[in-house]
C-alpha cells in the first residue's frame, strides 16, 4: 500500500515535490519506512531496486536483527546497521534524521504502563510495543534501557526532576532540558531548556541520558 506525497507526515524529510506516491510505514504518525531512511536520508541507494538488493544480501540490521522489507518503520532511537556502521533515527528540526553512532545494541524505550501479572510479576509495556517481564522497579513515565543483544533492560532512566528529557511532540519537539518541577495534580510538568521554562505532558517528552 502506498501513500500520497501530499498525505506524507511532517516529520518526513522529504520535499512536498517528486512522485505522486511513497511507500507507507505501518505507523505513520511515529515512523519513517527503511525504503526513505536508505534512499532519501542516508543517499546510500538511488531507488527501490538497489534497496532490495541490500536487503536480499542480508547486509540490513535494525536493533540487531536482519531487516528485508522496505516498508520496515523505523522510529525514534531505532539502530540501522550497514557494514561497520550504525545509525541512529533522531530528530532534529522536528524532522527524521540519522546519526552515526558506535553502538549499535542498545535503545532507550519510554514505559506506557505497567500490568500485573500471574504469581506477581509485572508487565511493562513499552513505548515501540515492547513488553518485558520484570522485577525491575520502574514507573509510568521512567524510560528504560533495552540491550539488543541479551533481550533485557540494562538501565532505568527515572522520570523525576533534574531529569534528561527529549520533547517528541509539539513545537519543541527534538529540543532536551530538564525536568525542572512535577506538579502531580494538575498532571504539569515544568521543562527548563536554557533559562526559558516551558510547560508540558508526560506524553510529550521522553526521559534521556
Amino acid at each position: 500500500m502506498y501513500l500520497k506525497r501530499n498525505k506524507i507526515p511532517k516529520t518526513w524529510p522529504l520535499k512536498r515535490k517528486g512522485t505522486k506516491y511513497l511507500i507507507r510505514s505501518r505507523n505513520l504518525k511515529n515512523s519513517i519506512p527503511l525504503l526513505i531512511v536508505l534512499r532519501d536520508m542516508l543517499k546510500i541507494v538511488k531507488n527501490k531496486k538497489e534497496a532490495k538488493k541490500i536487503l536480499n544480501s542480508d547486509k540490513i540490521k535494525i536493533n540487531g536483527k536482519i531487516v528485508k522489507e522496505l516498508k520496515y518503520s523505523l522510529g525514534l532511537f531505532d539502530i540501522l546497521s550497514l557494514k561497520e556502521k550504525n545509525f541512529k533515527i533522531i530528530y532534529k528540526n522536528k524532522k527524521f534524521n540519522v546519526e552515526e553512532v558506535k553502538e549499535a545494541e542498545e535503545k532507550i524505550l519510554k514505559v506506557i504502563n505497567k500490568k500485573i501479572q500471574k504469581k506477581g510479576k509485572i508487565q511493562i509495556n513499552l513505548s515501540d510495543g515492547r513488553n518485558y517481564l520484570s522485577d525491575e522497579k520502574v514507573k509510568t513515565g521512567d524510560s528504560v534501557v533495552i540491550n539488543f543483544k541479551e533481550n533485557k533492560i540494562s538501565e532505568i532512566l527515572p522520570f523525576e526532576k533534574t531529569s534528561k528529557i527529549l520533547f517528541i511532540t509539539g513545537k519543541h519537539m527534538g529540543e532536551e532540558g530538564v525536568i525542572d518541577d512535577i506538579d502531580d495534580e494538575k498532571k504539569s510538568i515544568q521543562i527548563k531548556v536554557g533559562e526559558e521554562i516551558i510547560n508540558s505532558k508526560l506524553n510529550s517528552i521522553i526521559v534521556i541520558k
